[in-house]
């Protein structure tokens, strides 16, 4: 008598010239490895594990929190990749095309809820039932059924609503949906009433009666599993004994199963060993084993089987263990890793052909779009704030940046007057001409005299002033000398001529900003005098010609400089507040697993998400452009075309930048750090407050590589210069922020794909 495992999924018992069928498996495990940490400190999850799961059967798989239960479930559902070893799943390996795993083949619940709260129960199974391929009609009957079978409150509350019994069974419900060829369950009893207890095992019984649903389930109601066809004891990542609670009762001569593995987790941890040989041994069937190999094998899990009066003992790591019956019969089993069958696939029932089974992405995209829409709906504060921050953003700008200051105090010190008074005489008259200059000051600067010019200086000091002005007692009488002189003048002359300025240079803006004004209002003043006396005005302006300048205007605007930027910046960085957590959120709440094991690709979430987000985008992107342009009428020069279409592949940009943050951090608070962490080098080095020919040549090289920097000198050219398309300053920024969407979005793909094992 042989007993070989010539398939993945299939056992056969050959007795001289005999061959039995053995239930086709379901789920085989050989040899699994898998940890987590470091290579120097490894941190071993699962250990050598062997696990068979018979098509057909309810598999209870028991063990205490910590032992890997959740990661091997993980790998079958091929939401994780073990580190060496095999797994097969109806008769493919998991994560391969054609293997239907994930996809709509398995019915998953997770530990945690993993659910929508957002949704009520209808909406929910809704979501799941497109992704699984289903028709609407087909989801609202299967509805009413699990409703009623799960006892479930009204299928319109929602699932933040109920209690956390309640939102367990859901959470079952959307497992059960689709009616699945294996049905996985994680802890799926927890919190839940014993009757209701009774009738879900109920439930699984019945379905696995035709043999065609499989149910792997675990649970911490040990004495529950008594209903299970197989018991796997499981402990530190191995399996100590695979059996059926009947055959674990009476081998280890136990009254219940906690009893089982407790005998089994002290003989692992004083003997290094599984089970008791002699206990092994004493199995009453119709064949009697008087001989058995153990080789030098260690922690070895004992497999009994007994079907059609057959016990096959099946000793893991060992390639071929040899059994003798009383007969003098040898029973040799074959337990090498099993491998695919090269044979022709058969899809005339595609419903049940793993290597065929395959669903559209329309109901897939259908329900990630409609469960982004319904979840922003859902938050109308945060979709309110999230269209008011960027007009707030646009009107703080514009209100707060680019106005010339206002209030700015002068300290004056004029000796050619007594007091504070200080008058001329209109007319070619030449009268207390630091009077008349001091007239055409700027409205924005307010005068206050003060007597010698060390009160005026330490007003300065003690912030009361920004600078002083010092007329000496004859500055009119040298003023008139000067210019009759011309350059007969002495220096004593020029000297007491002259009006002396010192300014407070700390604030560099309201420095430079005086110092224009200063001069601005001298000219007006000369050319004002000598326009009066009958002189040609020209006389009293600096020799310079400032003709109409080619671009822009000749009383520039800070706010027209900084706009292109300011604009880029809030769209960019608004669609990575909106994007950097959306990953996170769904993966901390389980909800990203349960989907990935529906079947839905990182491409289809992604692509989904960005779809949302853009919609989102597009209207922040007009409030931006509409209050900056048409409110406070920036300049722009340029077509609104392409003005618009750089502001939306910016956007997009950031969203995608986004999506990098949300794939690579693991906690939001990590994704806040580092989006927060990006704004401010982004915001020094692309040029958006400063040109970047300021900068030295190596922030200079590093600024012209950021998202940003391209694309804002191409919209200030757009917008300021009136530039089209076809010129290399405009058409670089298209190229630039095209190329960083691409990068971004492969990354992020690259790394949602990455940590999917």
């Amino acid at each position: 008598m042989v007993i070989t495992g010539s398939e993945p999924h299939v056992t056969t018992i050959e007795d001289g010239g005999t061959m039995w069928n053995r239930q086709p498996q379901a789920v085989c495990v050989r040899r699994a490895f898998k940890q987590y940490g470091s290579k120097s400190k490894p941190n071993q999850i699962l250990n050598n594990l062997n696990m068979t799961v018979a098509k057909g059967t309810i598999y209870g798989l028991l063990g205490a929190s910590g032992c890997g239960k959740t990661t091997l479930l993980s790998c079958i559902v091929g939401r994780r990749r073990l580190n060496s070893g095999e797994i097969w799943v109806l008769g493919g390996k998991p994560g391969t095309k054609g293997s239907g795993v994930p996809g709509a083949q398995v019915g998953y619940m997770p530990q945690e809820i993993a659910l929508y709260g957002e949704f009520s129960i209808k909406e929910t199974m809704m979501y799941f039932g497109w992704i699984f391929g289903m028709q609407t009609s087909e989801i609202m009957e299967r509805l009413q059924f699990l409703l009623s079978f799960l006892d479930l409150p009204s299928q319109n509350r929602l699932v933040k609503n109920l209690s956390g019994g309640q939102q367990r069974r859901v959470s079952f419900a959307v497992a059960l949906m689709h009616d699945p060829e294996l049905l996985i369950l994680d802890e799926p009893t927890v919190g839940v009433d014993p009757l209701l207890r009774q009738s879900i095992w109920n439930h699984l019984v019945h379905i696995t009666k035709a043999g065609q649903k499989t149910v792997i389930i675990t649970t911490h109601y040990i004495e529950e599993a008594r209903q299970a066809h197989t018991i796997g004891l499981m402990r530190t990542g191995r399996l100590l004994a695979e059996e059926s609670p009947q055959v674990l009762l009476s081998m280890y001569r136990c009254q219940n199963l906690e009893d089982v593995f407790l005998k089994l987790s002290r003989n692992q941890g004083t003997n290094g060993t599984t089970a008791n040989t002699n206990e092994q041994m004493n199995i009453s069937s119709n064949i009697s084993l008087s001989a058995l190999a153990f080789g030098n094998k260690k922690d070895n899990p004992v497999y009994v089987s007994q079907e059609s009066g057959v016990v096959g003992l099946n000793f893991h790591q060992s390639k071929e263990v040899l059994i003798s019956d009383s007969n003098g019969s040898t029973i040799g089993i074959n337990d090498a890793p099993p491998h695919p069958p090269n044979a022709a696939i058969d899809c005339d029932d595609c419903a049940s052909c793993s290597n065929c089974f395959n669903i559209t992405s329309k109901g897939k995209i259908r329900a990630l779009l409609q469960k982004n829409f319904l979840r922003m709906w859902r938050n109308v504060g945060v979709m309110l704030f999230i269209f008011a921050l960027p007009v707030m953003q646009v009107v703080l700008f514009c209100a707060a940046i680019g106005r010339d200051p206002t209030g700015l105090k002068m300290a004056i010190v004029n000796q050619e007057i007594i007091g504070d008074e200080c008058s001329f005489t209109e007319g070619c008259k030449f009268r207390n001409l630091s009077c008349r200059y001091l007239s055409h000051l700027s409205s924005n600067i307010e005068q206050h005299f003060y007597p010698t010019p060390d009160d005026a200086v330490n007003a300065v000091k003690e912030g009361d002033a920004w600078g002083v002005l010092y007329f000496t007692d004859n500055f009119t009488d040298a003023l008139v000398a000067r210019i009759s002189l011309g350059r007969d003048a002495d220096n004593e002359t020029l000297d007491q001529s002259e009006i002396r300025v010192w300014l407070d240079m700390s604030n560099q803006q309201i420095g430079i900003m005086l110092n224009r004004d200063l001069q601005l209002a001298y000219r007006d003043f000369a050319q004002n005098l000598l326009e009066t006396c009958g002189n040609n005005p020209k006389l009293g302006d600096v020799p310079i010609q400032f003709k109409d300048p080619i671009y822009g205007s000749n009383d520039p605007s800070f706010t027209d400089f900084v706009a292109p930027g300011v604009i880029l910046t809030i769209v960019f960085f608004l669609a990575v507040a909106l994007t950097s957590s959306a990953l996170i959120i769904e993966r901390t709440e389980g909800l990203l697993d349960r989907s990935w094991v529906a079947g839905v690709t990182p491409t289809e979430i992604l692509f989904s998400h960005v779809v949302t987000q853009f919609v989102v985008m597009c209207g922040q992107t007009a409030l931006v452009l509409i209050f900056m342009l048409c409110v406070f009428e920036v300049n722009n020069n340029g077509e609104i075309f392409f003005v618009i279409l750089m502001t939306l592949l910016q956007g997009l940009c950031g969203m995608c930048f986004g999506f990098v943050i949300s794939a690579v951090c693991e906690l939001e608070r990590n994704a806040i750090q580092l989006a927060l962490g990006s704004f401010y080098p982004t915001l020094l080095l692309s040029g958006v407050i400063w040109p970047i020919e300021g900068m030295p040549d190596v922030l200079r090289f590093i600024s012209k590589g950021l998202p940003l920097t391209l694309a804002t000198s191409s919209l200030r050219s757009i917008l300021s210069r009136g530039w089209s398309i076809d010129e290399t300053d405009v058409y670089l920024g298209f190229i630039s922020t095209i190329v960083w969407i691409f990068v971004f979005l492969v990354v992020t793909l690259v790394v949602l794909k990455f940590k999917r094992g």
